[in-house]
């Protein structure tokens, strides 16, 4: 059940000007950037390497590989990498699987389970638990591996606690019933694990939502004044704009 806060929330949400896909919302106290997308119409995909193989580490990297006449829309790092910033769990591009689902549980939010996989399709998304995945692997043309999972099935991980002290900046996906809305959210202020789940199912309405990463998080939204600079990341989930079927 969707609380009354989280429907004034909703309601100042949709009440503040949209930019590029992007809104600022506020939500139980804090304040979160949330960016819809729709995979049945947009091009989502998700970036590591370029042509030569080297990691593109920054979105302007991304934005500058695309071809004349296409842009980076807006996008967010997608996922915990290594050292060598080369994606902690799996990890699918344009339907090459550079690295494989991990199943274990292990240290730190990758390890917490359960964690999971979003698998882009042709038309669709979808948020799978990661050993469901493994049992019966989708056929996913673009998919990174993290965790832990937000949002299960309507249940937020059991794990998370209301009055967790544990508050940092948080940026993570989540994906409809149906596998069309598509919604990259960030907090524009430290909060827990609990809190950032519940913008997505209470507030977003969303069933599933994975947590992308809480050390590294970072959001690129020219039309609303973000491309947020840091050190090199890994994976990247964004859009391609293409310049002529905007214009037209």
């Amino acid at each position: 059940m969707i609380r009354l806060a989280a429907v004034a929330a909703f309601a100042a949400c949709l009440a503040a000007p949209a930019m590029a896909g992007c809104t600022q919302m506020p939500f139980d106290g804090a304040r979160f950037t949330v960016c819809e997308m729709n995979a049945a119409r947009d091009d989502i995909r998700l970036f590591l390497r370029d042509d030569q193989g080297r990691i593109y580490g920054s979105f302007s990297r991304v934005d500058q590989s695309l071809p004349d006449g296409q842009h980076l829309g807006v996008a967010m790092n997608a996922g915990m990498f290594h050292d060598n910033r080369a994606p902690v769990g799996l990890y699918i591009e344009d339907g090459v699987e550079e690295m494989r689902v991990i199943t274990s549980d292990g240290p730190g939010n990758f390890g917490l389970l359960p964690n999971g996989v979003f698998c882009l399709g042709d038309d669709h998304a979808q948020i799978i638990e990661s050993r469901s995945y493994a049992a019966n692997p989708p056929d996913c043309r673009y998919a990174s591996q993290s965790g832990p999972m937000l949002v299960i099935d309507g249940a937020l991980h059991p794990r998370f606690l209301e009055d967790s002290d544990s508050l940092n900046i948080r940026n993570g996906v989540g994906v409809d019933a149906i596998g069309t809305r598509v919604v990259m959210a960030i907090s524009d202020q430290k909060v827990n694990f609990h809190h950032f789940a519940r913008l997505f199912r209470d507030a977003l309405g969303l069933p599933n939502a994975l947590f992308f990463d809480g050390s590294v998080s970072r959001l690129y939204a020219p039309g609303a004044g973000r491309a947020d600079l840091g050190f090199p990341i890994g994976p990247i989930l964004g859009t391609v704009v293409d310049d002529t079927a905007a214009d037209g």
